[in-house]
């Protein structure tokens, strides 16, 4: 049986090799869109893990700084820190934006850290290239995948900054590089108007009778020059105790929600990618679908190809049995070959020109060898009834 199906191959290589290499292209896409969710997924985690945080302290009844906006006062810090089982604490903002460099814009997530040292929450815990941000103004460290080198400048609203450092793998959840400016920097950047629009609201303050009392105008209009806000208090809990416990304390004494990491995990994963995660799953199961027809087509169109071989097989006195072998065997081959060829596409080609972060996992390709084998199987059951009913009359016929 299985020298009669591998000189059937044989027989005709050129074209069942080149058959399988186009199925292997489809395969491969269908790797590629299981990467690209586990991709991901894992931005999500790398995310969280680059934040160096343990909570999050974001704006009550809000889904924190990456799925929902989320503003407190710059100075809530200052009462979180001085409470039981906190370690430190970092004003963070995050701000989604062009930035400029020279005649291209690239799409980045700007974040404002604090004044600090590495370790401090909020920092990227790691460069491959330069320097950490050492002044309060105008200094950049960004991720590689945004393109920038150290010592150019890249545009962030209506001030220049000066890259100084270069990091890798500090992405948003939907895979944006992002670039960490000073804290001061990132509050004008989020929060502050531009001068034109200050103006118009300074006029429309002037004449408001609301606000002729002496002292009252001075005081509205040095407010709106002023950035009092941030998106999360980042904390890291002392050693010795839970992170629910410091989290329970923080929400009943500053009314502010708290998550934890588990919490901000199943946010970004089971609400912020979850249409994706949805569209992805529709798309797999559309291109199982097809895969399978496009096997069951090959399979049944190569067994209507040498029906009189077949009935000769059975004119001779051939089981059924090791026809049906013979037939399924050359489906599953044809679905090893597709496997290899959707394999190396995938890992060589696909992955790495793709604009997202694929991660191929081997637990994956795994089980997608077995699904190939499975369909492949069920696929060529058509053929194998065809053949199957093929009358041994027909070696002799005409």
């Amino acid at each position: 049986m299985i020298s009669l199906a591998g000189r059937d191959i044989m027989h005709s290589w050129g074209k069942f090799v080149f058959t399988g290499a186009g199925l292997g292209l489809l395969i491969g896409v269908t790797l590629s869109m299981a990467g690209i969710y586990r991709g991901m997924v894992d931005d999500a985690k790398v995310l969280l893990d680059n934040s160096g945080a343990d909570l999050w302290v974001v704006q009550k009844d809000t889904l924190g700084p990456y799925a929902e906006p989320s503003s407190i006062y710059d100075d809530t810090w200052r009462g979180i820190r001085g409470m039981p089982g906190v370690a430190r604490t970092a004003n963070v903002t995050y701000l989604t934006m062009q930035v400029r460099q020279g005649e291209r814009d690239v799409r980045a997530m700007i974040s404002g850290v604090t004044a600090g040292e590495p370790g401090t929450p909020g920092w990227p815990p790691y460069l491959v290239a330069g320097r950490q941000i050492t002044r309060g103004h105008y200094e950049a460290v960004a991720d590689v995948a945004a393109g920038f080198k150290l010592g150019e400048r890249i545009g962030i609203r209506r001030n220049s900054y000066t890259v100084v450092g270069l990091t890798r793998r500090m992405v948003s959840s939907n895979g944006d590089p992002m670039v960490f400016i000073p804290l001061k920097d990132a509050q004008e950047a989020q929060f502050l108007k531009d001068n034109d629009a200050i103006l118009q609201q300074r006029r429309r303050t002037a004449v408001n009778p609301a606000f002729n009392q002496p002292g009252v105008l001075d005081a509205v209009i040095a407010s709106q020059s002023t950035n009092p806000y941030v998106n999360a208090v980042l904390v890291q809990v002392a050693f010795g105790h839970g992170a629910e416990e410091v989290a329970a304390s923080i929400r009943r004494w500053k009314q502010l929600t708290v998550y934890t990491r588990g919490q901000m995990e199943e946010i970004l994963v089971g609400k912020l990618i979850a249409t994706s995660a949805k569209q992805i799953g529709m798309f797999l199961v559309i291109l199982s679908i097809v895969s399978a027809a496009i096997v069951a087509f090959i399979i049944y169109t190569l067994t209507l190809g040498k029906i009189r071989e077949i009935a000769v097989l059975k004119l001779i006195g051939t089981r059924n049995r090791t026809i049906a072998g013979l037939i399924m065997q050359q489906a599953v081959a044809l679905g090893v070959i597709g496997f290899v060829v959707g394999k190396i596409t995938a890992t060589l080609v696909m992955a790495p020109i793709f604009p997202k972060y694929v991660l191929l996992e081997p637990l994956d390709s795994v089980k997608g060898f077995v699904a190939v084998v499975v369909i492949c199987v069920i696929s060529s059951i058509i053929a194998i009834r065809a053949a199957l009913k093929v009358d041994p009359a027909e070696a002799i016929g005409g």
